[in-house]
């Protein structure tokens, strides 16, 4: 879709994440994305972090106070400032072509409903009890509650119909700006800050507040999504680029620096030598 519209690799993979985000992804559209994308301009490897932070209020006092020596591995006292939206949007404004209305498009039309595959659906079925912790997600994640299974079955078909009303929020800011005689960047700010500073930051941050949680509209506006320099190795003569710390990058690097001592190819592909050697 991002190529037949004049889009290049950056608008195809910010359309895909956002595609994927509808889909009860391993991260959804909350507080972790990253890339590393090729400027022909620079003709340098960039790296876009789009990590959320703790909110202020996370303090090693405060979960003192509530008798915790760490924080608790789920609730609303784990949650970042969500990351993704800002991230991708960096992303699309400075490398992309497209417009934030073209790439979101697909992920609005899987928001307002797609046929859900099995694995997702068995999934939810096996976390109902924890979802049910959360009166918003019941509405959505659990169609059927009080019945036996409760979650959607497979091939149904399965609606966030407020995720739907964000995203069109995001695409609006983008018109108007647009219509106003923004650029396209300044365009995509708007929408940018439509959902840290404006209406939808608002309604995050009482509904996360609502469940106990401690992000405040301060947090959501002070964040930002960061353009970085990555990590870089050489295996073999090929230059191997990975996200600095804040990711698992580095370890990555340092394995191929320590595999490159070892001549792989005299141990034969996947040998039992060969297997043992790339696990260790």
């Amino acid at each position: 879709m991002a190529f037949q519209r004049g889009g290049n690799a950056v608008d195809a993979a910010c359309a895909m994440i956002a595609a994927t985000s509808p889909m009860w992804d391993v991260l959804s559209w909350g507080g972790e994305t990253q890339a590393l994308v090729y400027d022909p301009r620079s003709k340098k490897v960039i790296a876009i972090n789009g990590l959320g932070i703790a909110p202020s209020g996370a303090t090693p006092e405060f979960f003192r106070s509530k008798g915790l020596e760490y924080p608790p591995a789920y609730g609303p006292l784990t949650a970042l400032t969500p990351g993704t939206p800002g991230g991708l949007m960096l992303m699309l404004a400075e490398y992309g072509r497209l417009s934030l209305g073209e790439v979101l498009a697909p992920a609005i039309e899987l928001a307002d409903g797609y046929a859900i595959d099995a694995e997702t659906a068995n999934q939810i079925e096996r976390w109902k009890d924890k979802l049910k912790e959360w009166p918003y997600s019941i509405k959505v994640m659990l169609p059927h509650a009080g019945q036996e299974r409760e979650a959607p079955r497979a091939g149904e078909i399965f609606r966030q119909p407020d995720l739907a009303a964000t995203l069109r929020k995001l695409v609006e800011a983008e018109k108007q700006a647009l219509a106003a005689g923004k650029s396209r960047k300044d365009a995509i700010q708007a929408a940018y800050d439509r959902f840290y500073k404006g209406d939808v930051a608002q309604e995050f941050v009482r509904g996360a507040q609502e469940q106990g949680g401690l992000i405040t509209l301060d947090d959501l506006a002070r964040w930002r999504p960061l353009i970085e320099e990555p990590l870089q190795t050489t295996y073999r003569g090929v230059e191997v680029y990975k996200l600095d710390t804040w990711t698992q990058g580095p370890a990555l690097l340092q394995s191929l620096n320590i595999l490159e001592n070892f001549d792989l190819r005299a141990m034969g592909y996947n040998s039992a030598n060969y297997i043992h050697t790339l696990y260790q």
